[in-house]
């Protein structure tokens, strides 16, 4: 992180009549982080969250382009890995006049929909290279089904069956941190639900998309894009069905997550009570995958709202309401629905993380264990369970354990 970077955070420091250390203090960091920061360093986007608060700026605005860093002698894998699935989310584009591809036979549409259903299954069930392996396949059969049925119901439903393979190949893209070619997918998917006149489905796209932009830090167009959305798709209180609230609340929920990386709390509380809302009048957990994409209801939104105190580094309050909020208990999870597989081990990282920072070791360790026993693939693209783990290997005091060697192995982590 940068040349621009340094200047942002020396120029919004002296603004603020704040020396080094004073920066560092009202930060909770070390005054050695901000010099570092302020000689071309780089630090973790929590701890970017941190400055921003105690200089009283948005996280993005301390976050700027700048000239990218030189490439490692090392070919980045996935460049190769995924090479089919860029060709077919990226294809070449020359001087010559391509006629579309068309099948050859007429489309089953319905048995389309359902191998992308079955891919998102594997999806979920953290079998990443099978999906890897499926999604070029299914995009360009696709983009032949569109090209054949050019006009009338059966366009529609070839965009949106497009939609959905989109979807699921910026999900995945996403997942994996392919993000330049995950923004083509997804774009492209809300595009199509948008042509086929289906708002709902292009509005959980849309929630694909801000998930995208927070990855990418760029909090202020997905908190933009998430409002503007819901303000379009807003449930009509006399005749909304559980689906336009799940989307709607969704949205919030995205909005929320982008706001409280921005350091605008105030904004995030709203979005939130927003997200209530729509949870209590869906009563229990909504569950809508094929379509949409959506398990909602008060148990996620629950676990949504403790994100905010784990940005914002309150470890001590994401242990005391795991325990004690009532839509989070094992019985409220029985009777009001539980949230998705992917939301469940995301909160389960917060978890993790928490722990470490009140010093509970082993509680962090059962929490990164639990994740990994059941969604191995899953846990090893996520940055938070790698920080973590540097974190107890930091902390520990002791001889690391078996199991604290192993799961450092295991993500990567040199401690």
């Amino acid at each position: 992180m940068t040349t621009e970077l340094a200047d942002n955070v020396r120029k919004y420091r002296r603004r603020a009549g704040m020396s080094q250390e004073e920066l560092a203090h009202a930060a909770s960091v070390s005054p050695g982080t901000v010099r570092k920061l302020e000689q071309g360093g780089t630090v973790r986007m929590e701890t970017l969250h941190m400055l921003a608060r105690a200089l009283n700026v948005t996280t993005a605005a301390l976050v700027a382009s700048d000239a990218p860093e030189p490439v490692g002698q090392a070919e980045e894998p996935n460049r190769v890995n995924l090479v089919q699935l860029r060709a077919a989310l990226t294809p070449a584009v020359g001087l010559a006049d391509r006629v579309a591809e068309t099948a050859e036979e007429e489309p089953n549409l319905r048995a389309f929909r359902r191998t992308v259903q079955d891919a998102r299954v594997l999806y979920f069930s953290d079998s990443y290279k099978s999906v890897s392996s499926q999604l070029p396949g299914l995009l360009r059969d696709a983009a032949k089904a569109v090209a054949y049925y050019d006009s009338g119901e059966e366009h529609q439903q070839a965009l949106l069956a497009r939609a959905e393979a989109l979807r699921l190949a910026g999900t995945y893209l996403t997942q994996v941190r392919q993000y330049d070619i995950a923004y083509t997918a997804l774009a492209g998917a809300v595009a199509d639900a948008k042509n086929a006149g289906d708002m709902l489905a292009a509005a959980s796209g849309v929630g694909g998309m801000c998930w995208l932009l927070i990855r990418q830090s760029r909090f202020d167009e997905a908190e933009r894009v998430a409002a503007e959305s819901m303000d379009v798709v807003e449930p009509k209180i006399t005749r909304a069905e559980p689906d336009h609230y799940a989307v709607w609340g969704g949205l919030a929920m995205e909005a929320a997550a982008a706001a409280a990386r921005n350091n605008r709390p105030e904004e995030a509380k709203e979005y939130r009570k927003a997200a209530r809302v729509a949870a209590t009048a869906v009563g229990t957990a909504h569950r809508n995958i094929s379509l949409h994409w959506s398990v909602f209801g008060p148990v996620t939104v629950a676990m949504k709202a403790l994100e905010d105190s784990t940005v914002v580094g309150d470890a001590r309050t994401v242990v005391r309401k795991a325990g004690e909020e009532e839509a989070l208990s094992p019985k409220a999870w029985k009777r009001l629905g539980g949230p998705s597989t992917n939301d469940g081990n995301r909160f389960t990282l917060d978890l993790a993380r928490a722990h470490t920072r009140t010093g509970d070791l082993s509680a962090a360790m059962e929490e990164l264990v639990q994740v990994r026993e059941t969604f191995p693939e899953w846990l090893r693209h996520q940055s938070m369970a790698a920080e973590t783990m540097e974190e107890i290997l930091r902390k520990r005091k002791r001889t690391l354990t078996t199991e604290m060697r192993d799961m450092a192995a295991y993500l990567g982590v040199v401690g």
